[in-house]
């Protein structure tokens, strides 16, 4: 289309593709962003080692699952001398298939044994990707150069998080009580509003070892007392000083406390208690 570009991640068999292809070569998925231009397409190569540690480690860790599963099997086998071994190695081979290992292990029997055998060359074929991402998008290199276009496909990730933590994880736009357009409009607004304040929180935050949802509740130990004067109507809330790391985050958040707060007696409900309450009407 005439005025749109694009920049997406390609799969793992696309990028197995254009390597048989010759395309891209192996030796240049590196720490240090990488560039190859084909025809209009432009791909921007990277290994991240992060990611590659922690699939390996996440490979080993499997395996090391599969080993006590088989110990526990052959353990069984042995005190059950009428067990059947077919019927073990099957459901040892289908949790084998569940942990995506069944490419480079396999199990055999031998003598009412089951054994792990593993195949090195498999396993280097299967990890030799690990950690590798390719980006490509028709963008020409005076309209954004290799940095630029590798940071807008990450800030992609902001994007995916945002939908993620309004639809299910903290906000929960669904399930929608509304049937009229301008209730769910306004329930969506609503919810992007307060992505917007846990976004907020989570920069001003940053460098406090907590999730936002722990700053939130640590927040909440923050109260305020009721100070009457004697023979008077008037009162006032006063504000005690919070904690240390109430204090802190407050801080982080640009934001000071007022000493005292008028009295309003204004009955504030919450998410919890207003199922209670619509029921009493």
């Amino acid at each position: 289309m005439e005025g749109f570009h694009y920049i997406t991640a390609i799969t793992k068999p696309q990028i197995e593709s254009l390597i048989n292809k010759g395309i891209l070569q192996l030796g240049l998925f590196e720490e240090k962003l990488c560039e190859i231009k084909d025809d209009e397409v432009r791909y921007i190569l990277r290994r991240n080692p992060v990611r590659a540690e922690e699939m390996s480690k996440t490979r080993v860790s499997k395996l090391q699952n599969i080993e006590k599963y088989i110990v526990k099997k052959n353990s069984y086998l042995k005190e059950h001398p009428k067990s059947s071994v077919s019927k073990a190695l099957e459901t040892t081979r289908e949790r084998l298939t569940r942990l995506k290992l069944d490419g480079w292990v396999q199990i055999k029997e031998e003598d009412r044994t089951l054994k792990i055998e593993r195949a090195e060359e498999a396993l280097k074929e299967a990890s030799y990707l690990d950690g590798c991402y390719a980006i490509k998008t028709d963008l020409e290199e005076n309209e954004a150069d290799t940095n630029l276009v590798h940071e807008r496909y990450k800030d992609l990730t902001e994007v995916e998080k945002a939908f993620r933590d309004c639809k299910t994880v903290n906000l929960e736009v669904r399930p929608v009580y509304v049937r009229k357009e301008d209730s769910t409009r306004g329930h969506v607004f609503v919810v992007m509003l307060a992505y917007m304040i846990i976004r907020r929180l989570r920069r001003a935050w940053k460098n406090f070892d907590l999730t936002v949802e722990e700053g939130l509740a640590q927040l909440t130990t923050i109260c305020s007392m009721e100070v009457t004067i004697k023979g008077q109507k008037a009162s006032c809330q006063k504000i005690p000083r919070p904690r240390q790391q109430s204090h802190e985050l407050l801080e982080a958040l640009q934001i000071k406390l007022p000493e005292v707060l008028p009295s309003r007696n204004i009955r504030v409900v919450t998410r919890k208690k207003l199922a209670v309450r619509r029921k009493s009407q």
